[in-house]
């Protein structure tokens, strides 16, 4: 059963929650500040640029924590990296580690006994690395190549015990280092789909209209000399709330809609003698199949159409695109 709060507990939570928030501020400013008046980060995102190999991250406890979450951005940013457990990396996982690559290794101590213990043989190797500690005269900042100095004044827990503002500052921080990266790499929307393909980015950017038009018998089509009537029954059949009108040599020479239909009502009496041709709307928007899903969601937002013939490159109908494709593809 959840224990009531009265309205002094209550507002003691809430200062304790905003005091957190503005100390964990506080610190990230600070880091700001402190970044200015050195080169350390430069220098680690020259090293992290120009690696020939695999950033690999460790740390243990929370900074293991921090550091899967960094190397995962990293990852999903156009630098690849991956994530090695220090304790794993002293029983075997070190052979993931190569000359080429480049370590961060991350203690707010600087005296993490497991990151201590395999950081020697990686330096041998040849392995850059990079430390993150708050401690700039500690073992791990002595032996990195480029310190990172991830120093809080204070930790946002009451007793200054649990890691809190120290693994904020260094999440952010790693944050600052891929964004960097990210923009000196030239990486684009379509870089981060391609790295994101179950997400939303990811099928906005890889889905290409053939992905998700219609084909073969599935599209409407009548030729232009066909009475409405049949036309009408090939809206109906179709599904799709329009038809395309071809030529001889199926070539779109125009399109007719439901909502053509509903206009014409007020003033045709008799669509028995009325020939498609004669009623529908010529130069019809069309879109090529290998163009992107998003353009033709832009083009039919563009023209408030829900309907889009796809042609090919000579012109020929392939295919018929309805917003509800898009829809049910996921691409808006």
């Amino acid at each position: 059963m959840l224990k009531a709060f009265d309205a002094n507990q209550a507002a003691h939570a809430l200062r304790l929650a905003q005091a957190t928030l503005q100390n964990e501020a506080d610190a990230i400013a600070a880091l700001n500040d402190r970044l200015a008046a050195d080169d350390s980060v430069v220098q680690a995102i020259a090293l992290l640029l120009n690696c020939k190999g695999r950033v690999v991250v460790s740390g243990i406890g929370k900074s293991g924590h921090i550091g899967r979450k960094i190397a995962a951005t990293l990852a999903s940013t156009g630098t690849p990296a991956l994530f090695v457990h220090p304790a794993e990396a002293a029983h075997g996982d070190l052979g993931m580690v190569t000359a080429g690559d480049v370590l961060i290794a991350i203690s707010y101590s600087g005296e993490s006994s497991e990151l201590m213990t395999i950081l020697p043989v990686v330096k041998r190797m040849g392995t850059k690395i990079i430390a993150m500690t708050g401690k700039p005269g500690s073992s791990l900042a002595d032996i990195a190549d480029v310190h990172l100095n991830v120093a809080v004044a204070k930790e946002a827990c009451p007793m200054n015990l649990a890691p809190t503002t120290s693994t904020t500052v260094t999440l952010a921080l790693g944050d600052a280092i891929a964004v960097a990266l990210l923009d000196l790499r030239g990486f684009k929307e379509e870089d981060f789909a391609r790295s994101h393909p179950g997400g939303a980015l990811g099928r906005r950017l890889l889905t290409h209209v053939r992905d998700v038009m219609r084909s073969g018998d599935a599209v409407p089509k009548v030729l232009a000399d066909v009475k409405l009537t049949d036309a009408l029954l090939e809206i109906t059949q179709k599904g799709m709330g329009m038809t395309a009108i071809v030529d001889g040599d199926n070539r779109p020479v125009g399109v007719f809609t439901d909502g053509d239909l509903r206009r014409m009502i007020e003033k045709v009496q008799d669509f028995s003698k009325v020939v498609i041709g004669d009623v529908m709307h010529a130069n019809p928007r069309t879109i090529a199949p290998e163009k992107m899903a998003v353009d033709a969601v832009a083009v039919m937002e563009e023209f408030r159409i829900n309907q889009m013939l796809v042609t090919d490159a000579d012109g020929k109908l392939v295919g018929a695109l309805h917003i509800h494709d898009l829809t049910r593809a996921k691409v808006i």
